[in-house]
């Protein structure tokens, strides 16, 4: 069974720090790429970045590029993202994707997804 299993979520003030790590079990995805999403209260999922399999190519939302990194470890099956100077708008539920089409670069729509973590809550407070 495949899982994909976020941490590092929680509370932090703006122009804060966070890192989100999330662990994929049940199958490797180190030749597919992966992503992140977020959703907040009333909004639909939006994209915040994705990486090719290789690491050597990445896209982010044009809101938190200059402020996010995303990066992956295939040794450890394992994906992260770095966000710094966070900001109130910031704050939602972060999802971790996993894609299976090596075709797709650095997906951005949900759709060009094929399994999803349970999100960490990040709030961000000003």
């Amino acid at each position: 069974q495949v899982q994909l299993v976020e941490n590092g979520g929680g509370l932090v003030q703006a122009g804060g720090s966070l890192r989100l790590s999330c662990a994929a079990s049940g199958r490797t995805f180190n030749n597919y790429p992966m992503g992140w999403f977020r959703q907040a209260p009333g909004k639909e999922r939006e994209f915040v970045a994705a990486i090719r399999w290789s690491g050597g190519s990445r896209n982010y939302a044009d809101s938190v590029k200059g402020r996010f990194t995303i990066s992956r470890d295939n040794a450890k099956n394992t994906v992260y993202l770095q966000m710094n100077s966070l900001e109130p708008e910031d704050t939602a539920v972060y999802y971790c994707a996993a894609s299976l089409h090596p075709g797709i670069y650095t997906p951005i729509n949900t759709y060009e997804y094929d399994y999803w973590g349970q999100g960490t809550q990040v709030t961000v407070s000003s």
